[in-house]
């Protein structure tokens, strides 16, 4: 089986595989699937398509697609040029579109629509059809040649707190066995990959499942039963999950459960949300310890955690130790922590002779002698084990003492009828913050603020527990697991919400 070596460039992926087993599916989802023989064809049409347009080596390229295979397909061309691919949402609120575009600067907006305007007007949208119909206009004697990109992703991120930003990877775009290691891929894995891969973690583990000649099964959109329908269908031995979508696929009956065969996974991952305690250790009841696997790091991927379910056993709540890069803990008064078990803000760095891991466009990177933080709070413990608290800007100072939002809701999702939990700080004159929470039930439950505060009261110190209790039906967190606190907050500002617990 082909094996890239590293510096293998990205874009002759395809080929390469096709020429090994060319009838081997290499991406599929819904009801679409493309084998290797025809990837290879159609990502060169789109390269073909997109340097028409003016696409060139080191040009960032949006790829405005749902989960598909049309994602895939607009990714490979674009690492045949040399080009950056920059998946977005296709639900982004038109200033965030503007300025993302604006920071982008493309020659061309790969979307949904032919024609379409996106940005501020001046451009417009053209489709994987569109390009492979210009390409199939002119005739070629010779195949595109393949160009190495400087970068070979640009994430965004920040859009609903502040201006985006785009966050351009460091390494270039040839193949590197980092994202293989770091997600534990093997090669010729069949991933399932659940969430939006316009979200850094979905992308790029789908596109190292291909760099590495598995094949990629994509959801159009999270469903619970779905995920173990097609475990069982595909025989899958990798999936990507976040906690809020482990806890759905926990709520379903256990009859539901136990009629699927998981027998073929090997390893579950998950990121990108704290998980709750109670949530991990249902999936290491259901599936084993050693199927159980969670990742912590940045999409600046200087550094990184990742933990085994066994680990986690022995390390409850830990979400690892370092496993690339460099990871320090410093107190909020500037000062350094070197014992174990004292919590601080959480800053990172690549290792000593490793060049920089990302850079950014539309924002500065502030940095002391290469160390940067995500602005987590956390510790170690005497092991080397890292625990995570809260993001700084989510603490909450509630009379003179530091409470943790995450804290809140983990203890809240361990409620039957909970599927996820949102802590704010709301203005308390006596206080400075009274906690609250928002709380999203099942529906059709009989579950009060009442009930919920009983339960919390067996589970948190009383200065920790909400002074008010919302019971909401609609999603707090993304399809990615992304919980915005802040958007949250401001929206109950602006109404005035405020519900007190009787």
């Amino acid at each position: 089986m082909f094996t890239p070596e590293p510096g293998f460039p990205l874009g002759d992926i395809p080929r390469a595989h096709a020429a090994e087993h060319p009838d081997t599916v290499a991406v599929r989802s819904g009801d679409e699937q493309l084998t290797w023989a025809e990837l290879y064809r159609s990502s060169g049409e789109v390269a073909r398509g997109l340097s028409l347009l003016g696409v060139e080596r080191g040009r960032i390229v949006p790829l405005m697609l749902p989960n598909g295979v049309d994602v895939v397909v607009a990714a490979f061309a674009c690492l045949k040029l040399g080009a950056v691919p920059q998946p977005l949402s296709t639900r982004l609120a038109p200033p965030e579109e503007e300025a993302i575009l604006a920071l982008s600067d493309p020659a061309v907006v790969v979307g949904l629509e032919e024609g379409a305007p996106v940005g501020d007007g001046r451009l417009r949208s053209t489709t994987v059809a569109e390009l492979r119909r210009r390409a199939g206009e002119f005739e070629f004697e010779e195949d595109l040649a393949t160009e190495v990109g400087p970068s070979w992703k640009a994430p965004t991120s920040g859009g609903s707190t502040g201006r985006p930003k785009i966050i351009l990877s460091g390494a270039a775009g040839a193949f590197n066995p980092f994202d293989m290691e770091a997600w534990g891929l093997r090669p010729g894995e069949q991933s399932l990959v659940t969430a939006p891969v316009h979200h850094n973690a979905p992308f790029s583990t789908a596109m190292t499942t291909l760099f590495n000649g598995g094949t990629v099964t994509l959801l159009e959109r999270f469903d619970a039963e779905r995920v173990l329908a097609e475990i069982e269908r595909h025989a899958v031995t990798w999936v990507y999950l976040v906690p809020t979508m482990m806890r759905r696929i926990l709520a379903l009956p256990e009859k539901t459960r136990e009629r699927y065969d998981l027998s073929s996974l090997v390893s579950v991952w998950h990121c990108a949300e704290p998980c709750p305690p109670a949530t991990k250790q249902a999936w290491i009841d259901w599936l084993g310890p050693d199927r159980i696997w969670e990742l912590y790091a940045g999409t600046e991927a200087q550094a990184g955690c990742t933990i085994s379910g066994t680990e986690w056993l022995a390390h409850r709540g830990s979400v690892g130790r370092p496993t690339w890069g460099e990871i320090k803990i410093v107190a909020l008064d500037g000062t350094p922590v070197t014992e174990p078990g004292v919590p601080g803000e959480i800053f990172m760095r690549v290792s000593e002779g490793k060049p920089p891991a990302f850079r950014y466009i539309g924002a500065e990177i502030e940095e002391d002698d290469g160390w940067s933080t995500l602005g987590d709070i956390g510790e170690f413990d005497a092991d080397g084990y890292l625990h995570l608290h809260d993001r700084r800007s989510d603490m909450l100072l509630v009379g003179g003492v530091n409470v943790y939002p995450a804290e809140i809701e983990a203890a809240l999702t361990e409620h039957p009828h909970v599927l996820s939990g949102a802590v704010i700080g709301l203005p308390d004159a006596d206080r400075g913050n009274r906690v609250h929470a928002i709380v999203q039930i099942e529906e059709g439950r009989p579950t009060t603020a009442e009930e919920i505060d009983a339960f919390l009261a067996t589970r948190l110190s009383p200065h920790k527990r909400p002074r008010s209790i919302e019971l909401v039906t609609t999603p707090l967190r993304s399809a990615a697991g992304k919980l915005r606190r802040s958007a949250l907050r401001a929206e109950r500002l602006a109404d005035g919400a405020s519900r007190p617990t009787p």
